[in-house]
């Protein structure tokens, strides 16, 4: 984002009142559209409110921006042209079409996020730190890129999805072929094209609750209608899926069953058997999301759900975001192939497939002696932060939350034990530095904080949770 220059001679206000002009006359801000309230520029750019003032105070005086009370600041609409002219309604557009816009709170924190010096316990991925970049750099510069950069076959490069079928069978269970792999962007990619292809408007499927879905908007732009399956220590309760096909004909479950996100619980061995033989009874897809197993603290995940499916029940989603880098945005999914064809025949109308490029850079990685060590001391650090944090909420609120301790993933999730609204206090902990996900991002209710670990320096773990602490406190008194 751009930011004016202090080392400059020329005035801040000017600097911005320049920028203004600039961005209008590119069309950024057309005729008649509402710019920022002068707050919020002013927290945007880092300057005094007063500095704003002065520039918005310099575009009226030249006719380029109007105010009327009540309305806020608007670019004039016949400064440009001699003979008015019809602009398109842009916010008429915005706010029609039928894919939802992101929460209001996945909005609010990419925003801060964009500040210097935040403190970021709300983006679900690992840091640079935890990240294997020595390791691809050093495998990109012993194998470098000679293949032909043209389309590549739709369900995704073929060695990644050969590299794939060994992978699956020796760290997850999982005994497949390359033809029953999907390669997408991600799992976010492979949820969509789920939702768009597989489902119908008006269609009623199960999740977890709380749940990640809950912040995806793609499942309401889809039409589709959620019902929840509650989230116990041992998981979700398989009957609770008999009860609502019975009500509402669920067409579908999607379920995080390992180190689930938000809550870190693992479903037990005994309902993930009962939860296969309730879907057979039904004949109920489950849609398997399992993005954090490899995290396992102690190297021993629990045996996925389609490694035990028999009957061709389960879509598998697995993802490089949370053990590798998730800006290869290299994602799988692993289906009948009749699924994966029909999904690949619509992702290609989407982008005519990924980059090979990552695809290529993933397979080599999978297949490299980095691969191992990695994971390993992926799980040595995330443990470490872990306790790093844990240690700090014991220290500055014992008292004020809960959580149960857990045993992989990068989030823990914890209950505010005193009645607290969640906008309050996430407004007062970005006042102090700090980004935390408020529950009801995941469907939740009012009073619950996830925490992730993987994203923030160790070094500010600590004092994080003390700025945190600072702002509950705020809040309650």
């Amino acid at each position: 984002m751009w930011k004016p220059d202090r080392s400059s001679t020329q005035t801040l206000y000017r600097q911005i009142a320049d920028e203004i002009e600039r961005r209008i006359s590119y069309g950024e801000y057309p005729p008649g559209s509402l710019l920022p309230s002068e707050r919020k520029l002013a927290e945007q750019l880092g300057v005094n409110r007063s500095t704003v003032i002065l520039a918005y105070e310099e575009l009226r005086a030249l006719g380029i921006i109007e105010s009327r009370t009540g309305s806020g600041t608007r670019v004039c609409k016949n400064k440009w042209e001699a003979t008015p002219k019809h602009t398109p309604n842009w916010h008429r557009y915005v706010e029609g079409g039928q894919f939802l816009p992101n929460l209001f709170y996945l909005r609010r924190i990419r925003e801060a996020l964009q500040k210097d010096g935040m403190i970021d316990f709300a983006s679900g991925e690992l840091s640079a730190q935890l990240s294997p970049g020595q390791e691809i750099s050093t495998l990109m510069k012993e194998n470098p890129f000679t293949e032909y950069l043209g389309y590549d076959n739709p369900q995704g490069f073929t060695p990644l999805r050969e590299e794939l079928v060994s992978y699956l069978s020796r760290y997850r269970q999982i005994n497949t072929t390359d033809s029953s792999i999907l390669i997408t962007s991600g799992s976010q990619q492979s949820l969509y094209l789920i939702t768009q292809c597989l489902l119908a408007p008006g269609d009623a499927v199960a999740i977890e609750d709380p749940s990640y879905c809950y912040s995806l908007p793609m499942f309401q732009s889809a039409g589709l209608r959620l019902f929840r399956l509650p989230v116990s220590p041992e998981g979700i309760d398989p009957e609770d899926i008999r009860s609502l096909y019975k009500k509402h004909r669920i067409k579908m479950i999607f379920l995080n069953p390992t180190f689930q996100n938000p809550t870190g619980i693992c479903l037990n061995p005994a309902r993930r058997t009962q939860l296969l033989n309730v879907a057979s009874e039904l004949g109920l897809p489950i849609v398997e999301d399992d993005p954090f197993s490899l995290t396992s603290y102690d190297g021993n995940p629990p045996a996925p759900l389609k490694s035990h499916d028999q009957l061709g029940s389960v879509l598998y989603i697995g993802s490089f975001s949370k053990i590798a880098a998730s800006g290869l945005r290299v994602g799988w999914m692993v289906a009948p192939h009749s699924v994966v064809e029909r999904l690949a025949d619509a992702r290609q109308q989407m982008d005519f497939g990924l980059s090979v490029v990552p695809q290529k850079i993933a397979a080599q990685f999978l297949h490299s002696d980095f691969f191992l060590p990695h994971l390993e001391q992926l799980r040595m650090r995330l443990l470490y932060r872990r306790d790093l944090l844990v240690e700090a909420l014991q220290k500055e609120l014992p008292d004020l939350v809960t959580f149960t301790i857990p045993q992989g993933g990068l989030h823990l999730w914890c209950k505010i034990v005193p009645e607290i609204n969640d906008n309050q206090l996430f407004e007062e902990a970005l006042r102090r530095g700090v980004v935390v996900a408020p529950g009801s991002v995941y469907g939740s209710d009012s009073g619950y904080i996830r925490f992730t670990f993987a994203r923030p320096k160790e070094a500010e773990i600590t004092r994080g949770v003390a700025k945190f602490a600072s702002a509950l406190r705020a809040v309650l008194s």
